[in-house]
């Protein structure tokens, strides 16, 4: 205690006389070594000053010395620093008096690290690693391959019997699993749930080997044992709070029906105890939020649901078979509903490939059920299920402040998807293309009402898909000349298309005048497309009724002159429209078509046509070109005056 004085009163003299010495000295001369040097003096005499009071316990202060040394030291030093450091947590007691308050704390001056303090502390992390990681791991893997061959030495020689080594698997396990509690609660997490899952695959497989090698228990006992494994590894799971845990539990409930498989069809037993599988795990989703067991639960049931169809499945379970099966799909439909939204957009990813999922494998498994005698049930059920992803993404909407905001046009995609997949298998021939142009321009309307440019973007893919069937498909029927249904097929595309192009126009913007640009020019594309196949279904017939050679090519002749009238034709139209709406959108369009006309009449017809029709062809495209120089000139005239 005296020492501790004696040290405070010497530290508080020298401090005194250098604060003194540096008030004397001008500013100017003031170097930046005797400020920090009169800093650490003062940081010093702080920590000496708390030491004393903390070695005394008192909280008033005795001394006369220690009294006087903050006021000395505040009259030694009129401007002190400004105080930006504070004490050392350890110094810090609940009986230790304020700071005076005529006391100011100087700066701290940045302490400078010590290398050899780190290296020490490197070398030291290393060895733990290596001591108490590495060969702890090195030895229990050594302990299981010794352990290993003694039970293959003893199984070889027949010292152990099969209940022996059921029994030996099964306490293993346990043992197991119990060991890496130790682990876990000593933070060592991956290494505790290594041992957990070699400890609940040996249970299983001791269970499975009871059952189908030794022969030793009934398939409703290993079942039971199975379960009763699986409901352990759940419990295990939530008690501590372990999505892998659980995942472990989920492989486990999906491979009990496999070990214990009898080679007999049990379809109710087999799609029940999925179903409570499938339920268990939305409940522990619904609890927890670990969204990702609910797609390797969809995986699961998809994989068993298609190795027992392909094993057993006949007509005669259709019922059964299609109710299960719905429910599946219905269960994973809502997935997106269960928990709140922050665990959604943790794994949104995950949670479309689950609705993606179980939305293909039902449509697979009905169409496989039903496409060959039940096509006609297969097509309003693919309408119902288009009508609950509406429905669901209409809910959704409603929710948006506690849903992802990517279901709702996911669940809007498949609809419109399972719609469009439902026209073909009803309809056939032109009321296919019929239903999806249809389609296409009923979507373009409602994106219109709605302002949701996934609508827009829906009904564009089935319009194409519509148009693609009838320029593929159903354009080389020989039909009556424009009074057939392939024309009006066209004519209600070109109509869809317009109204694509009146809405967009409507609503304005940048985007839209481009929308708005590719709908006038499919217009066009269409037309002439519909000219062109009316052509050639008029002169195919002609064709066909003809006898010689002479007369088919005079109507091969006779047909491409006609091409080439229509393309002048459409094109002067087009180009009259265009002054007519004063639109250099569709002017361009009228050039770039005349000017394939002027090279087909330049290349191919003068050495394709007769004598007649070449000049005929010639005088007309002439007379047109003309024309159009005339409307140009005269344009130009009127816009100089």
């Amino acid at each position: 205690m005296k020492s501790i004085q004696y040290f405070a009163g010497v530290l508080t003299f020298a401090y005194r006389k250098l604060s003194h010495w540096c008030h004397t000295v001008t500013d100017s001369r003031q170097s930046e070594e005797l400020q920090q040097l009169t800093q650490q003096m003062a940081e010093l005499t702080r920590r000496v000053f708390r030491l004393e009071q903390l070695a005394r316990g008192d909280i008033a202060v005795e001394s006369a010395a220690e009294k006087s040394a903050p006021a000395q030291v505040e009259s030694a030093q009129p401007e002190p620093p400004p105080a930006v450091a504070q004490v050392s947590p350890t110094l810090r007691d609940s009986r230790e008096p304020a700071v005076p308050p005529d006391f100011h704390e100087p700066q701290r001056i940045p302490q400078i690290p010590i290398p050899s303090a780190k290296t020490e502390v490197s070398e030291v992390s290393l060895e733990t690693r290596i001591g108490g990681q590495w060969l702890n791991r090195i030895g229990i893997v050594a302990v299981l391959v010794g352990l290993s061959y003694f039970l293959k030495l003893a199984i070889e020689n027949d010292w152990i019997g099969p209940g022996t080594r059921v029994a030996i698997g099964l306490v293993a396990g346990v043992g197991l699993i119990r060991w890496s509690e130790r682990f876990r609660v000593r933070a060592f997490l991956a290494f505790a749930y290594s041992l957990k899952a070699i400890g609940i695959g040996a249970l299983y497989l001791s269970l499975w080997a009871a059952f189908q090698f030794y022969h030793l228990v009934s398939a409703p006992v290993a079942f039971l044992a199975m379960v009763l494994v699986t409901a352990s590894s759940v419990a295990m799971s939530l008690t501590q709070d372990s999505e892998l845990l659980a995942a472990f539990a989920l492989v486990g409930g999906f491979l009990t029906p496999v070990l214990v498989s009898t080679n007999q069809n049990h379809e109710v037993a087999l799609l029940s105890y999925v179903a409570l599988l499938d339920l268990g795990t939305v409940w522990v989703v619904a609890v927890r939020g670990w969204q990702r067991l609910l797609l390797a639960s969809s995986i699961g049931t998809a994989l068993l649901f298609a190795a027992w169809a392909s094993s057993y499945y006949t007509e005669e379970q259709l019922a059964t078979t299609l109710a299960f099966a719905s429910f599946f799909f219905l269960l994973y439909a809502a997935a997106p509903f269960l928990g709140r939204k922050s665990a959604l957009e943790r794994y949104p990813n995950v949670l479309v490939a689950l609705v993606l999922l179980s939305a293909s494998c039902y449509f697979a498994a009905t169409y496989s059920m039903l496409y060959q005698h039940y096509r006609f049930e297969l097509a309003w059920l693919t309408v119902a299920v288009a009508a609950l992803f509406f429905v669901l993404s209409r809910a959704l909407q409603r929710r948006e402040a506690s849903a992802h905001p990517l279901f709702g046009p996911l669940y809007l995609a498949l609809g419109v998807g399972f719609l469009t997949i439902a026209i073909p298998i009803k309809l056939e021939s032109y009321w296919n293309a019929l239903g999806w142009i249809v389609e296409g321009g009923a979507l373009f309307w409602v994106a219109h009402r709605s302002g949701r440019m996934l609508l827009r973007i829906l009904g564009t893919g089935a319009f194409f898909l519509g148009i693609f069937r009838l320029i593929m498909v159903d354009s080389f029927g020989h039909e009556p000349l424009l009074i057939n249904p392939r024309f009006g097929l066209y004519l209600l595309a070109i109509g869809a298309l317009a109204l694509l192009a009146y809405f967009v126009t409507n609503e304005g913007g940048a985007d839209n005048r481009q929308w708005a640009g590719a709908a006038i020019i499919g217009v066009n594309v269409l037309a002439l497309l519909a000219l062109h196949f009316e052509v050639l279904g008029y002169f195919e017939q002609q064709l066909a009724a003809a006898y010689s050679f002479q007369e088919r090519h005079g109507i091969m002749t006779v047909r491409d002159f006609a091409y080439s009238a229509v393309w002048m034709v459409y094109g002067s139209g087009l180009m009259l429209v265009g002054f007519w709406k004063r639109s250099a959108f569709l002017r361009w369009q009228a050039i770039v078509l005349l000017a394939m006309t002027v090279l087909k009449v330049f290349l191919v017809d003068i050495s394709t046509l007769e004598r007649g029709y070449r000049i005929a062809a010639f005088i007309v495209l002439g007379a047109i070109l003309l024309a159009v120089s005339f409307f140009y000139q005269r344009s130009r005239t009127k816009s100089a005056a």
